[in-house]
């Protein structure tokens, strides 16, 4: 069992059970918050305070909904208490979970990718473009901004690479991607050869910033298991 402990922008947080089940241990000092998908939080201290609301304005929570992958509502736990407590968060499907540190930069997540963020991150959507739809990701990404960490996570195991140039990637399996790093359709090989070796249409990465893929897809999955139940 691996663990990991950090300290930054004052939350405590630990990510127990990696890779394959994943969790975030947040613990809130007086005062603190933490933003979370709808649905993410395990279980928390009684005292904790749990606020509902729109992710954002009510169009910019529809927007991250239908085209973002992510819930329309997002939960914010915060501390209203004099000593330190802890939420649990985690993802619906098994696999891993990462955190990244904005610093006044842009890091654009996967649809479903996203679980949670500390104050100062701000969410946002914006277009993908028809190589992301054509490759299963959809038309519009979610980008997050501002100063903060986010968490998020995928199916599988999770690995982080710095690019510098052209990297292909097949569908499916990116979960998370500098916002500077563009994205375009090409064929894995040749026709006749993208057909018959079963990769099809992947996607060109092209920029210079860290992108995070899965080592699991869950279009991979949902199909090994449609074709053994009939």
């Amino acid at each position: 069992m691996q663990f990991i402990q950090t300290e930054v922008y004052k939350l405590k947080d630990e990510i127990r059970y990696k890779p394959a089940f994943a969790s975030i241990f947040a613990t809130l000092n007086p005062g603190e918050s933490i933003t979370a998908e709808a649905g993410a939080m395990t279980s928390m201290d009684a005292k904790l305070s749990m606020q509902t609301q729109f992710s954002g304005s009510l169009i910019s929570g529809l927007l991250k909904k239908f085209f973002g992958g992510e819930s329309l509502f997002v939960n914010i736990f915060s501390n209203p208490t004099s000593q330190p407590l802890t939420v649990v968060l985690t993802q619906s499907c098994i696999g891993n979970v990462e955190k990244y540190d904005l610093n006044n930069n842009e890091i654009c997540l996967q649809p479903g990718a996203y679980i949670a963020h500390t104050p100062g991150v701000k969410m946002g959507v914006s277009w993908a473009g028809f190589s992301s739809f054509f490759a299963g990701e959809g038309l519009f990404k979610l980008k997050l901004s501002g100063q903060g960490r986010v968490f998020f996570g995928a199916y599988g195991g999770i690995t982080k690479k710095r690019i510098n140039g052209e990297f292909i990637v097949d569908s499916g399996h990116l979960v998370a991607y500098s916002s500077n790093i563009k994205m375009s359709l090409k064929l894995s090989g040749g026709l006749i050869g993208s057909v018959t070796s079963g990769e099809g249409l992947v996607s060109k990465l092209s920029g210079e910033g860290d992108i995070y893929l899965q080592s699991r897809s869950i279009d991979g999955l949902v199909s090994y298991l449609s074709s053994r139940i009939r």
